[in-house]
């Protein structure tokens, strides 16, 4: 459930596109840093949005620098981290760890035990800092797994599960501000779950993986329903981002909420239009972005 929270990239001035870029790579030396290579490939746009919107919220010292790295070994290209550059990244390894856990027992995949394998140390270093965290975490996966065993129709429920994970997340701490977080983080969460269920869609009716979209009761209602609820939960989301005093990065942090969340859905429906098919006869080869 990795890759839907991104900016779009073309509405963005260019200093601000550098300044995104700028945090995204802050993220990534984090993780290198605190969990050395197999931390870094788990740095994602989500947590950087998380990042960007704490930052923009409580304005922390910053520290700026010029690096290089693999992806770009040539020229120096801008950081910036905080407090919650660090923060965002002992989340980010916690969600890959949990979800290297679940794809291995829902898979057996070699790939995915070595992946968690190579993370368990760093989860049992994040969990002595932050117990709840991953004690809410632990609870709501477990939430959900349920709602695959006994195939919950109600879509609700497990999106509701994965929301109060990002709610959790997104609440760094008990202040003024906790509540307006922990919507954010609800709706958001809820958003990225369904949508990650409407993406998978066609993958789900052929494996016959469990997908509450797929158990609904007129198959020809889907894209509509679908829509319609993923509005509602970017509208919540966003009406609890508006009442938060952020100023620093608003404008980055709306090309995400009102735009660059949608990249993903709108992509894939229109090649489900261009194929042809709603309900899933098959499945294009996409591009996954982190």
């Amino acid at each position: 459930m990795f890759g839907y929270v991104v900016v779009n990239e073309p509405e963005l001035k260019i200093r601000e596109y550098q300044e995104y870029r700028a945090y995204y790579c802050g993220l990534c030396r984090e993780l290198k840093d605190r969990f050395g290579v197999f931390g870094q490939m788990t740095v994602s746009f989500d947590m950087t949005f998380l990042i960007m919107l704490l930052t923009g919220l409580y304005e922390p010292e910053e520290v700026k620098g010029t690096i290089r790295c693999i992806a770009h070994p040539v020229q120096k290209h801008p950081v910036i981290r905080n407090r919650y550059t660090g923060y965002a990244a002992d989340m980010n390894v916690l969600l890959m760890y949990y979800k290297c856990q679940d794809d291995w027992a829902d898979e057996h995949k070699p790939a995915k035990r070595v992946a968690q394998l190579s993370l368990e140390h760093a989860k049992k270093e994040i969990a002595a800092r932050y117990p709840r965290k991953v004690k809410v975490i632990k609870k709501q996966l477990k939430e959900i797994r349920d709602c695959e065993q006994r195939q919950e129709k109600n879509i609700d429920v497990p999106a509701g599960a994965f929301g109060r994970i990002l709610a959790e997340l997104f609440a760094f701490q008990k202040d003024e501000w906790e509540n307006d977080l922990r919507t954010m983080g609800f709706y958001l969460g809820k958003f990225i779950y369904l949508l990650d269920a409407w993406d998978d869609l066609e993958e789900d009716e052929a494996s016959h993986s469990y997908n509450p979209f797929l158990l609904q009761d007129n198959p020809g209602d889907r894209e509509e329903m679908c829509h319609q609820i993923l509005v509602s939960m970017m509208a919540e989301c966003s009406r609890a981002f508006e009442r938060l005093p952020v100023i620093k990065e608003a404008p980055i942090l709306r090309n995400i909420l009102y735009s660059g969340v949608w990249s993903r859905y709108k992509s894939r429906k229109g090649r489900r239009h261009d194929d042809g098919s709603i309900s899933g006869i098959r499945r294009q080869p996409e591009c996954i972005r982190r």
